[in-house]
């Protein structure tokens, strides 16, 4: 019975641990399925008809049509299919250029907006926008925090060698614009500040994590804008510690600790099994 026990409890832990690595190994990869959002305007005349798409169903779309003098209409439509739309009648508007904005949630891969023309109480605007990412499975290097965005948009990875004294910093854009990088600590102060230009759609800045500005343990956030759209705001954290990074657990990590635990589960047993008496 002892016997058969200890078996089990073995048995149980091996399970356990490689239960641990499997899910350790999917958090090491970047997923980003079909989701995100998506919005079109078309002027008609005197009508501007609003349409998207939204993988979301759980929360109404709120659709603002806005100015610099202020707001002009709003209108709430549920998800239904995949799909919204509404309409803006803009024949009492005076001439100039309206934002259009459509957000569900707080999140910013749900908030999209475009500007349109009016003029003569009419318009013949046809704009869209989406930030909707495709089936996209990136193998994230040990330490590396991944952000994946949309097509046309910004891109960043951060991160470092364990024990390292740097950050490597890259990412892609399709714009030619100036990139700005700030590195803010773990208690919001600014540590570093930086303009990068992108060359052939890719940017790339090595930062130094020494010094009393990174005397702070814990998370650094390193964010990158190019230009006021979401799409071109992103950010990445790295962790440091002692003015070290510390890269994320990683898979190696995780198998190196479950066949320890494996082992001494093993030992333990036999242990037990040759100093149970025998009768």
């Amino acid at each position: 019975m002892n016997s058969r026990r200890y078996a089990m409890t073995s048995l149980s832990i091996v399970l356990l641990a490689v239960t641990i690595m499997s899910v350790s190994a999917l958090g090491q990869n970047a997923y980003a399925g079909g989701s995100g959002m998506s919005l079109s305007a078309e002027g008609s005349g005197a009508t501007i008809d609003v349409s998207g798409t939204s993988d979301r169903s759980d929360l109404d779309v709120t659709i603002v049509l806005s100015s610099d003098k202020g707001i002009h209409d709003v209108a709430q439509t549920s998800i239904s299919g995949g799909s919204y739309s509404a309409s803006f009648n803009v024949s009492n508007l005076s001439d100039g250029t309206y934002t259009i904005a459509a957000n569900q949630g707080p999140s910013s891969k749900y908030n999209l907006s475009v500007d349109v023309d009016v003029s003569d109480g009419t318009s013949d605007s046809s704009v869209s926008i989406s930030n909707i990412v495709g089936a996209v499975e990136e193998e994230a290097p040990v330490g590396e925090t991944v952000v994946v965005t949309p097509a046309g948009g910004l891109s960043l990875t951060a991160g470092g060698v364990e024990g390292s004294t740097t950050i490597d910093i890259s990412g892609t854009t399709d714009r030619n614009g100036d990139i700005t990088l700030t590195i803010t600590a773990p208690n919001g102060n600014i540590v570093g500040v930086s303009q990068l230009s992108p060359s052939g759609g890719s940017f790339a800045s090595t930062v130094e994590v020494g010094g009393a500005l990174w005397s702070q343990d814990g998370m650094y956030t390193v964010s990158a804008h190019q230009g006021a759209a979401s799409n071109y705001q992103t950010s990445a954290e790295v962790e440091i510690v002692d003015g070290h990074v510390i890269p994320e657990f990683g898979v190696i990590a995780v198998m190196i600790l479950a066949v320890a635990i494996v082992s001494i589960i093993v030992v333990t047993a036999k242990t037990r099994l040759s100093i149970v008496p025998r009768y």
